[in-house]
């Protein structure tokens, strides 16, 4: 065990950590599952963690044998890096926060999911409180960060609906681009999805996971979204029949595939392990589940 933090690489050479027993320490800490490492490199920045005694910096290594320390609490690098990869399709309804402690009180999406013995769940991504629709929940942090990394563009589909009148030259307006507060933003696509009159439906594409960006480009035009359902995260799709409050979790050739297409794979122990039904699940792979009481 060594006695001081590692130095950080030389970032214009290293992209990506390839061994699985050592890296910066907000991706080893995501990677079990303690937080998005966007969440943690804040912690990080806070004075939150340590590493063999000394406070970490933002690049800082560590090794799975190393001590580290997060909240004033020990973290078992090696126990919590066994913890296989899950991913469930969790519909969220409107009126349901995406964050652990909601201070208004209102209702958040943790509490409806199953509890863990390890780790944590996080969300890749946020839906605004009015917003319901598709979102995916996942043990693994280092997962959660590439799926939100807005250089993988990855798409993101909606359904909304509109009060106002929406004409042709609004909707080129919306896929050429317009400004906003935070920096021009555009649609991918944009189709006309039914209703008539005053309220009209339409299908539209971003790919970018900014604050209530949806909202905000229709809202640039004078119209007012009254209602906004994610559809779609990538390839995933919100199942037809995946009532609100309720969730399915990604099968194994699923759970792979989606990995695949950021660049991870999991780890053999634990792909094992799911062959053989030793990973123990509360609710079956694939199927249809209410939440937790």
């Amino acid at each position: 065990m060594s006695d001081s933090p590692r130095p950080a690489p030389d970032s214009s050479s290293v992209t990506e950590d390839s061994d699985e027993t050592s890296g910066r320490v907000q991706k080893m800490l995501a990677r079990a599952g303690l937080g998005s490492r966007r969440q943690i490199e804040q912690w990080i920045t806070d004075g939150k963690v340590f590493i063999n005694g000394r406070m970490a910096k933002l690049g800082d290594r560590c090794g799975l044998t190393d001590r580290v320390i997060l909240n004033g609490h020990q973290i078992n690098l090696i126990k919590r890096g066994s913890v296989p990869t899950r991913v469930l399709l969790y519909h969220k309804p409107a009126g349901e926060a995406v964050t652990r402690r909601d201070p208004e009180g209102r209702p958040v999406i943790f509490t409806q999911l199953p509890k863990l013995e390890t780790g944590r769940w996080v969300a890749v991504g946020r839906l605004d409180i009015a917003t319901q629709g598709l979102l995916l929940v996942t043990t693994n942090g280092e997962l959660a960060n590439r799926l939100m990394h807005p250089g993988r563009q990855i798409e993101r589909e909606y359904a909304v609906r509109i009060f106002g009148h929406v004409s042709d030259a609004l909707l080129n307006r919306l896929i050429d681009g317009v400004p906003l507060e935070d920096g021009p933003a555009h649609f991918e696509k944009v189709e006309p999805a039914g209703g008539d009159g005053a309220n009209q439906w339409f299908h539209v594409v971003v790919t970018e996971g900014r604050n209530r960006l949806v909202r905000r480009l229709w809202e640039s035009q004078s119209v007012t979204v009254s209602r906004l359902i994610r559809l779609r995260f990538g390839e995933i799709r919100l199942p037809a029949r995946l009532k609100a409050r309720t969730f399915r979790e990604l099968q194994p050739e699923e759970l792979a595939r989606l990995m695949r297409s950021v660049g991870l794979t999991e780890a053999k122990d634990q792909s094992a392990k799911r062959r053989s039904g030793k990973v123990a699940h509360k609710t079956s792979a694939g199927q249809d589940q209410r939440p937790r009481k």
